[in-house]
């Protein structure tokens, strides 16, 4: 069993004490990710579970098989925000509930759910990393 000398005691509470401004960071930068990822999927059908085909009807009158991006409107609006014990990733474009969801009349398309899920276990890596740098003192 190693012990932890006083010297030791002392960087792991100073580590503590700094937890939340790392979390901060940690989140930030596990948010950043999960965001590019979800506008990297506008356009595309990359998002899994695959989306539905467009319409032929929505085919002719975009010209481009490029789902749910036209102007650039919603991929635009997608962003983040992190603080020190949690973030969020979404849009203020009610376009986006309706894809992401589904209505009656629009097939659902997500592409943030799809997002954070691809990138689960890099973003555990990068808040477990973020943390046990901190209190190890051997942060990045």
């Amino acid at each position: 069993m190693k012990l932890l000398t006083l010297e030791g005691a002392a960087a792991l509470f100073a580590g503590l004490a700094e937890l939340d401004h790392v979390h901060h960071e940690a989140l930030e930068k596990a948010a950043i990710v999960v965001e590019e990822q979800a506008k990297a999927f506008i356009g595309t059908y990359d998002a899994k579970p695959t989306w539905q085909p467009l319409a032929a009807s929505t085919l002719e009158r975009k010209g481009a098989d490029t789902p749910l991006l036209e102007t650039g409107e919603l991929r635009d609006s997608i962003q983040h925000v992190a603080d020190h014990h949690e973030a969020h990733i979404g849009s203020n474009n009610d376009k986006a509930v309706w894809h992401e969801l589904g209505t009656s009349k629009i097939p659902a398309r997500p592409f943030l759910e799809p997002a954070l899920r691809e990138h689960t276990e890099k973003i555990l890596e990068i808040i477990g990393l973020h943390v046990v740098g901190k209190l190890s003192g051997t942060e990045r």
